[in-house]
């Protein structure tokens, strides 16, 4: 341990005169967070809405009304025939288009169910999806609202869902937790990952080689400084995103400070593994993003189920380490859900930690001989 620590104060001194470098691995972080948690929205508002109506009642004015109140969409056109509406939406003027036929009014005030057409550029299936739903919803409710008092028949069961942990359906609270995990995931390893190339390049590694250090000591007392780094740069960005998106805060923080701690110490080393087989900062760097970027954006279940992907990527995300975090860190955030209820995760989370850092004073091992 006092080898490792010896390591540690060599390298934080080295960290703490290059201001530049820490201020990026502390900050950049939180700037990394406001610009995806703000550009990064999967809640569908003010799609462009033309509007046909053939019927011109106060019903149907109603039921108009009712769409762009919602926040949901904006009237941006106002069409008479068929064939502005095509025109509307070739030209991307409008996303959607909603027609209400004649007899509207008449149909509601006999007690009919009324039929109205409503229009969607499908280019983007995702979005199309979303906004057929906020059209559905909107139009049972304005007519529910209008239909006279007796005239429309309740459907035999009701169903009266109820939505937890996120009753809003917002997509900040799904994507922030998976922001986290990302940015975490790039900044430890990267930081790591040149540290050592760094000293391979200076020609200061072999000055290390000969002092009288194991190996293990050596990747501990290297991994010490950025772990404490990490960490307080975590704690930034999880205060930033409980200022700027409200994100909860459910569980309890010790848990959460075990969940982190495992996370970033499976980030650090692998990034400590990739340094040793790097021999440039530039690879180092390269390789850093392939095996950070890449599967934690892909493959931890952060914007793509795992549950959708084939069952060849299926397995590969075992050995993703976001995948177990995020569950972890949705589940004490989101949920408040006790740390004993997540233990296979925090023990995949332990795995990878010790794997990685095991393997990175191996190699280090062998270089040294």
């Amino acid at each position: 341990m006092n080898k490792a620590l010896a390591v540690f104060r060599k390298e934080w001194r080295q960290i703490s005169r290059d201001r530049r470098t820490l201020t990026t691995i502390v900050f950049v972080p939180a700037f990394f967070l406001l610009l995806y948690g703000y550009a990064l929205n999967w809640d569908i508002r003010h799609v462009a809405l033309a509007v046909q109506d053939r019927d011109g009642t106060p019903e149907s004015r109603a039921l108009i009304s009712a769409f762009v109140n919602s926040s949901y969409f904006d009237r941006v056109a106002d069409a008479y025939a068929p064939e502005e509406l095509d025109r509307l939406l070739d030209l991307n003027v409008a996303r959607a288009a909603l027609v209400i036929p004649e007899g509207f009014g008449r149909d509601l005030a006999n007690g009919r169910a009324p039929q109205v057409q409503f229009l969607i550029d499908g280019d983007n299936a995702n979005t199309a999806t979303t906004v057929m739903g906020y059209a559905g919803n909107i139009a049972r409710g304005a007519g529910a609202a209008l239909s006279p008092a007796g005239t429309v028949a309740l459907p035999s069961i009701s169903v009266e869902p109820r939505i937890w942990y996120n009753p809003e359906l917002r997509s900040t609270l799904f994507l922030v937790p998976g922001l986290i995990a990302y940015i975490l995931m790039i900044t430890a390893v990267i930081s790591t990952a040149l540290s050592i190339v760094r000293e391979k390049e200076s020609g200061t590694i072999e000055q290390v080689r000969m002092a009288p250090i194991d190996t293990f000591s050596f990747v501990i007392g290297k991994s010490i400084p950025y772990f404490f780094i990490s960490l307080a740069s975590a704690a930034l960005i999880i205060l930033a995103a409980m200022a700027l998106f409200g994100l909860p805060m459910r569980g309890n923080w010790l848990s959460l400070l075990a969940a982190l701690s495992l996370f970033i110490a499976g980030a650090l080393g692998t990034g400590l593994l990739i340094s040793t087989a790097a021999e440039t900062q530039q690879v180092a760097f390269q390789a850093a993003m392939l095996t950070s970027f890449l599967p934690t954006l892909m493959l931890s279940g952060f914007i793509f189920p795992i549950s959708s992907m084939p069952p060849a990527l299926q397995i590969i995300t075992h050995i993703v380490p976001a995948r177990y975090f995020l569950i972890a860190l949705r589940g004490i955030v989101l949920k408040g859900t006790p740390l004993y209820l997540l233990w296979p995760q925090m023990l995949a989370l332990s795995i990878y930690a010790l794997a990685m850092l095991t393997l990175a004073a191996v190699r280090l091992a062998r270089e040294k001989h």
